[in-house]
């Protein structure tokens, strides 16, 4: 007996349907998940002790008691001050331990500054760290004053330290951070983080901030450690490390980016409000396949990075011995 059903399809050509007849997005367009990656990548380097990032529950959340207009605006970043005794820090160049900053530093929010991250491990693939606005919208934030979109920025931004050591940034790194921001006057704060590190360190600033009772975005591209840490509110840019102020040369990017965080900063309206930015990165998702992943690096490349990691190590372990020298 012939039955006039239609056949359905098969589960593979339900696949390619929903992919491509729909118009949906590929199933590996999601955002990189940097917290799997990092583990996979340093068992595959021969370290057997996989980094554990920070993780709570509660989160705190401190809401806005005025407009932005009329609030004074704090700058943290995790982007360290160029040094031209440091080795290559520009355009293109390699990760660069001895361009760490260890200690939280301050700088002038009056004027410009030239702040890199090649000390830490962004995407150096899919992004070329050619423009700085990129991850420091310091200029951008001055314009929005002039703007009144906000009132006014703190005399000083923040650098946040990316301390591997979690206790270190809790104990000794935040704290000096929210006295300066609170001598200051700031009533709110926006956290541009850069690499893995750089974001559970943000995150866990925040955090403090919140505390202390002073309100705070954070722009990042590393959703899933963000949001694992638990932080008040989140502006997600899904793009590659060293871009969580917008796009390079972009400068219409850049400014959405910002007035989007702004907008999450006003109206978020519980802890753990994460906002997605509607910005694509490029029209290719395979991107996303490339950061730190095992599965595209052949042996001989491991091995020769992670003669490059332990270097970098030992660097940061001499630079560190030397900041607990008494002076």
């Amino acid at each position: 007996m012939t039955s006039n059903a239609p056949k359905l399809p098969s589960v593979e050509e339900a696949n390619a349907e929903s992919s491509e007849g729909l118009g949906m997005a590929h199933s590996g367009d999601v955002p990189v998940p940097y917290m799997q990656r990092t583990r996979d990548w340093y068992l595959a380097l021969g370290y057997n002790n996989p980094y554990r990032y920070s993780h709570y529950a509660e989160v705190p959340f401190t809401p806005l008691t005025k407009p932005l207009a009329e609030c004074t605006v704090a700058l943290l970043t995790t982007a360290s001050p160029y040094q031209p005794d440091k080795g290559p820090q520009g355009p293109g160049a390699p990760y660069n331990a001895a361009a760490k900053f260890y200690e939280p530093y301050m700088g002038d929010t009056a004027v410009d500054h030239d702040l890199r991250i090649a000390h830490v491990g962004i995407d150096r693939k899919h992004t070329s760290m050619e423009d700085g606005n990129a991850w420091f919208p310091l200029p951008l934030m001055r314009r929005f004053v002039e703007e009144g979109r906000i009132g006014r920025l703190t005399k000083n931004f923040h650098g946040v330290p990316t301390n591997r050591s979690q206790r270190h940034t809790l104990d000794v790194d935040i704290p000096r951070i929210i006295e300066r921001c609170k001598s200051e006057g700031a009533d709110v704060a926006v956290l541009v983080p850069n690499c893995p590190i750089c974001h559970q360190s943000i995150a866990l600033t925040a955090r403090a901030l919140e505390a202390a009772g002073i309100p705070t975005v954070i722009m990042g591209c590393a959703k899933d450690i963000i949001e694992y840490v638990g932080v008040p509110r989140f502006l997600f840019s899904d793009f590659p490390l060293g871009n969580g102020a917008g796009k390079p040369h972009d400068q219409a990017s850049q400014r959405a980016t910002l007035e989007l965080a702004l907008r999450v900063l006003e109206t978020a309206p519980a802890a753990r409000t994460t906002v997605q930015s509607p910005q694509v990165w490029s029209g290719h998702w395979e991107w996303k396949l490339d950061y730190s992943n095992v599965d595209r690096v052949s042996p001989e490349e491991i091995a020769r990075l992670k003669a490059e990691n332990d270097k970098a190590k030992e660097t940061a372990k001499a630079i560190r011995e030397k900041l607990a020298e008494p002076t």
